[in-house]
């Protein structure tokens, strides 16, 4: 259980830490070696060092790629010892959070009320729940749709208060995925980082969806050495950048970043927008800064990176609304900056439980290398990839129709229906489960019945890609490219709509088309094995045996595992001898 102390800073040159970058490298590689062998494979530097703005990965070991879907992760910091701690505490998180879900020891399955039979006056006030959602059912209703599944309760840790309630932890799984994940050098640390960057994702999530003008923070006269530097950095390789006070009154500095490099782009690289949030205006701003020279790929590498917490632009155009707004100095931004961590942490969670937001916290140290590791939670937070059109019957729908037993999905269904009448979502869910259940018919009507009904193209898209779905199980390939391209006009940045097109037009030796739609597929996720092999393979078919030799090979490079694209790229290597 989670137990809060004093935690003075002994490291502030570029971010605030309990100890050094140096000290922290040594120390976890050295636990990681004994207490977790596999998890670790390698630290690498893979930045390209136009910039001299370091960028680390972390490579995952066999053990950890059995509990992780990732296989590397990237490490930001001004300095090449801060570059490389992030990458391996990067690893040390997802590890931690991945490990913790797969045990089902840490959780009690009920439903809402059980639970709060289980605990009386310890489960979490279940407006909490409607808040996260921003739903506007009655605490009666909302418990009864709770009731509806059984949840994986969990003790959180209150951190204004210090307390412990009881509460649905995949519900809010459900809602956030791992954002808000944390590893650290202590608690406090872990929690700080966690909590801030739940700040960053719920403000960059609500000036995306309203886009108003906000204050350009002056880079002139910035009092800060490090920060000075790594602007410079831009400036001196004719890199615009542009930072902007994202803060929106909460008690933390958000500062957002956007740079671009008019010599480069768009041929050799990207227009990045990225934020950070902490407990002082300088160290954010840091933080938004090396972030962008880590997806950045130093402005000259072709690197595409996926976008998060902020929108990807491929136009200047879009970007417009960011050059707007007043010119202020980065001190005039928000902080709750301290000698001691423990200090930030309370300050931070004070201001957001004043603003109705409490910070929760869950402790997710591997029990073997036990280095602190949090997932953390703030119910009514937002961030981007979520849906603005949701309810407690949109999450709990979902889950009744991928998880639960078919009898008990129906009634829970009906239910739905009772409490959300006409509900846009029912007829998609219902699709859904009738797609588990083998009723290829029905699954197509409904979705077909949903895609009119949704709220907005993201909804809309999905429902005509599921008919493209049903439709590619049936070997329908001719009648899914209609679904499937009204999915990629609805929204073209979902990898998915372009790969099952493609695949649609592999199918009836339209290789040239579906090679164009897995590599806009690869335009949207660049590390998808997956799609390279079939982009070779569309190249082998149309002859063009040298680049159908270099996807190929690329894909094996990334997933050794993938004996189809073997076969093939072994083929044309015998042919090309």
């Amino acid at each position: 259980m989670i137990t809060l102390n004093s935690c003075p800073k002994s490291f502030t040159r570029d971010q605030d830490k309990a100890c050094s970058p140096g000290d922290t490298v040594a120390r976890v590689k050295a636990r990681l070696e004994e207490k977790c062998a596999g998890v670790l494979a390698e630290t690498d530097r893979v930045d390209t060092g136009r910039l001299g703005i370091p960028v680390f990965v972390s490579k995952c070991g066999p053990a950890a790629r059995d509990v992780m879907p990732t296989r590397k992760q990237m490490g930001k910091g001004a300095s090449p010892e801060q570059a490389e701690a992030s990458a391996l505490m990067e690893l040390v998180e997802r590890f931690s959070y991945f490990s913790f879900w797969n045990d089902p020891a840490n959780f009690e399955e009920l439903t809402w009320s059980e639970a709060e039979t289980r605990w009386p006056g310890q489960v979490m006030d279940i407006a909490r729940v409607i808040d996260s959602v921003e739903d506007s059912l009655s605490p009666d209703q909302a418990r009864r749709v709770m009731d509806l599944v059984r949840w994986k309760f969990h003790p959180l840790f209150n951190v204004c208060t210090e307390s412990v309630e009881y509460a649905p932890l995949d519900w809010f799984k459900k809602l956030n995925e791992f954002n808000g994940s944390s590893a650290g050098n202590t608690f406090e640390e872990s929690i700080c980082q966690g909590g801030c960057e739940l700040v960053e994702r719920h403000v960059c999530a609500v000036i995306d969806r309203t886009r108003p003008e906000l204050p350009t923070i002056d880079q002139e006269n910035l009092a800060d050495p490090v920060l000075e530097r790594l602007c410079r950095c831009f400036r001196d390789n004719g890199i615009t950048l542009i930072l902007k006070d994202f803060s929106l009154g909460f008690p933390v500095p958000t500062v957002a970043a956007i740079a671009w490099d008019g010599k480069t782009f768009p041929a050799l690289s990207e227009i990045v927008f990225t934020a950070g949030t902490a407990a002082s205006p300088a160290k954010a701003a840091i933080r938004a800064v090396t972030e962008v020279a880590q997806l950045a790929g130093d402005f000259e590498t072709s690197r595409v990176y996926e976008a998060s917490g902020l929108p990807k632009f491929s136009e200047l155009d879009q970007a417009e609304w960011l050059r707007s707004g007043p010119l202020v100095s980065l001190n005039s931004l928000p902080s709750v900056e301290d000698r001691d961590i423990y200090n930030e942490l309370k300050a931070l969670a004070n201001g957001l439980a004043a603003k109705g937001y409490p910070l929760y916290s869950v402790d997710t140290r591997h029990p073997d290398l036990m280095v602190a590791a949090n997932y953390n939670l703030v119910p009514g937070f937002d961030f981007r990839e979520r849906t603005p059109n949701r309810s407690l019957g949109l999450f709990v729908g979902r889950i009744l129709a991928e998880d639960s037993e078919f009898d008990e999905a129906l009634e829970g269904l009906d239910v739905l229906e009772e409490i959300y009448p006409e509900a846009y979502f029912l007829p998609f869910f219902r699709g859904l489960l009738a797609l588990r259940m083998g009723d290829s018919g029905y699954a197509l009507d409904m979705f077909s019945e949903a895609e009119p009904l949704q709220p907005a193209n993201e909804e809309r898209g999905l429902a005509a890609f599921y008919q493209g779905y049903v439709l590619s199980q049936m070997e329908e390939w001719e009648e899914c490219v209609a679904p499937l391209g009204r999915a990629v006009e609805y929204d073209a940045e979902v990898k998915e709509f372009f790969n099952l097109r493609g695949v649609a037009y592999f199918k009836q030796g339209k290789y040239e088309r579906a090679a164009s739609d897995f590599q806009a597929s690869l335009d949207i996720d660049s590390g998808s094995p997956h799609d390279l092999a079939n982009l070779g393979l569309c190249h082998k078919f149309m002859g063009n045996t040298g680049e159908a030799l270099d996807y190929l090979g690329a894909a094996l490079e990334m997933d050794p595992g993938l004996e189809y694209a073997r076969t093939h790229f072994e083929e044309l290597q015998a042919q090309a001898e």
